[in-house]
């Protein structure tokens, strides 16, 4: 479906250069009195690069519908990571180069919506937060008084995120899957 290069946002799957890129960053930028341009940051959805293209305003952009399935996490299997349909329980195994690093924030069991176009998995679509167990981290300092203080934890997908001083093993944290950097903590251990 065609829309104006003025008409892209973050999130949107477009063609482009016989490819499918999603559209990471949009910035509208008028120079003095030239015509306006939209410079873009894209991810290709088949190769994971990035690349940075600056379409003009009046450039006509082919926006693609991706088709969405509930799928939930089952488990990794000679370098495959293994889904279930919700609805139709069939299984389907996606390679590391289709999850990129969505696979730090998957744990058994999540449900998660797995983005197709022409009955090929593309793309994960990760929730804005995850809740995740940290399995290692150092003891907390007694007596450090330094506010903005932050330490390495080791979580159960093996992401090593920095923490405040007061998590420890067996805590669940928040974590943002877009930076990768903590929230907040989720609920203490039992």
């Amino acid at each position: 479906m065609p829309i104006q290069a003025t008409q892209l946002r973050p999130g949107m799957i477009i063609h482009h250069q016989d490819e499918l890129w999603r559209v990471m960053t949009v910035i509208h930028i008028t120079p003095g009195n030239k015509r306006g341009m939209m410079q873009t940051k894209l991810r290709n959805l088949r190769a994971g690069t990035q690349t940075e293209y600056r379409f003009r305003s009046e450039d006509s952009v082919d926006k693609v519908a991706l088709e969405q399935k509930t799928m939930e996490y089952l488990y990794a299997s000679d370098g495959l990571h293994y889904f279930m349909d919700v609805e139709t329980f069939e299984q389907v195994p996606l390679s590391l180069d289709t999850l990129g690093d969505a696979l730090n924030y998957l744990t058994p069991n999540m449900r998660i919506d797995i983005e197709y176009f022409d009955d090929t998995p593309l793309a994960v679509a990760l929730p804005k937060t995850v809740d995740l167990t940290v399995t290692d981290t150092t003891p907390a300092l007694k007596g450090a008084t330094v506010q903005a203080q932050l330490k390495p934890a080791t979580t159960e997908t093996g992401l090593v995120v920095q923490v405040p001083p007061f998590i420890s093993e067996g805590d669940q944290i928040r974590v943002d899957t877009d930076t990768g950097a903590y929230v907040s903590r989720a609920k203490a251990a039992d």
